[in-house]
């Protein structure tokens, strides 16, 4: 247990670019973009991403993803994705085509538009993706031929973490990167360190970032806003289907039902809504107990008193 808190988890966005963000640590970069992309690269440029402020917290659930120029001529924006959204395939093609049109200046001429690349990493699988690898490559071709590509231009990568449980003696030099971002501490990722030299300096990398004060803050912050992202979603989607219900209920009422009734059972719904959020307090504390905070902090994000709390840890 004390080895898991040792560092801090490598999918969280602000460490994630923390870690491949900057320009002194190209040479991680520069590896593990080689292993997606299947071939060498000569130099990237990072000077485009966008680092996290140092002032506020409300920046902890800003985009921050990872941007880099290969060799001078293409453009390739990496983004770390815990959260499954809504429409995010739209999502990825929106973002690629805001990097392909920002890569001229207006009045420029459209053969200057730069070949760009597009890298999503996701912390769950795709419902559409079912059935396919860990990672897939994206491209504009013809539908018939499945050969004729219309352009160079578009390149999207998805790969989906949890695919790659089970594939630990699979040949794949990308999986030595995937694993370490999975789990730093496990025995599969002991066993990349020994053969890529790069995913060992990036675990002392990621050790010394776990070791910053300021780092652990908006780590914290990161996850504590994500769950809450995540339970709200969850009693959205409850009190939508609450009120569905509701509603259909009312269709089906006789004309000769009581008001009374009906009052009843609005205040059933209404006291089920409030026991959800109470329901949903408790596993948000769950969670936090489950990643080791500890009391107090896990008292002022989810209301509850550390008494309740250590009763729950009790029970656990």
């Amino acid at each position: 247990m004390e080895n898991e808190q040792k560092y801090l988890s490598p999918k969280l966005d602000a460490v994630f670019q923390e870690l491949f963000g900057r320009q002194e640590r190209e040479e991680l970069t520069k590896d593990f973009l080689e292993k997606i992309l299947k071939r060498r690269i000569e130099k990237i440029d990072l000077s485009q991403t966008r680092m996290l402020g140092k002032d506020t917290p409300e920046d902890k659930m800003s985009i921050l993803d990872v941007r880099a120029i290969i060799d001078g001529t293409e453009n390739c924006n990496i983004e770390m994705q815990m959260i499954d959204h809504k429409s995010l395939a739209e999502r990825m093609l929106y973002y690629w085509s805001e990097m392909y049109k920002n890569s001229i200046k207006e009045g420029e001429s459209y053969t200057k538009l730069k070949k760009t690349i597009s890298i999503w990493i996701t912390n769950f699988e795709l419902k559409q993706l079912k059935g396919l690898e860990y990672h897939t490559k994206w491209e504009i071709i013809e539908a018939e031929a499945r050969t004729a590509g219309l352009t160079e231009a578009l390149e999207i990568h998805i790969i989906e973490l949890p695919k790659i449980q089970g594939k630990e003696e699979a040949q794949d030099e990308l999986l030595d990167w995937l694993y370490f971002l999975d789990n730093p501490t496990s025995e599969r990722t002991k066993k990349s360190m020994e053969k890529n030299k790069k995913v060992q300096d990036a675990e002392k990398e990621l050790e010394k970032l776990s070791q910053d004060d300021r780092m652990r803050d908006i780590a914290f912050h990161q996850k504590l806003a994500q769950m809450d992202y995540q339970v709200g979603l969850e009693m959205a989607q409850e009190e939508g289907e609450a009120r569905g219900e509701l509603k259909g209920q009312k269709k089906g009422q006789k004309k000769g039902e009581k008001i009374g009734e009906r009052r009843g059972e609005r205040k059933g719904i209404i006291k089920g809504e409030k026991q959800g959020r109470e329901n949903a307090k408790r596993e948000i504390a769950k969670k936090m107990l489950e990643m080791q905070m500890n009391m107090q902090d896990i008292s002022t994000a989810t209301g509850l008193s550390e008494e309740e709390i250590k009763k729950m840890q009790e029970e656990m």
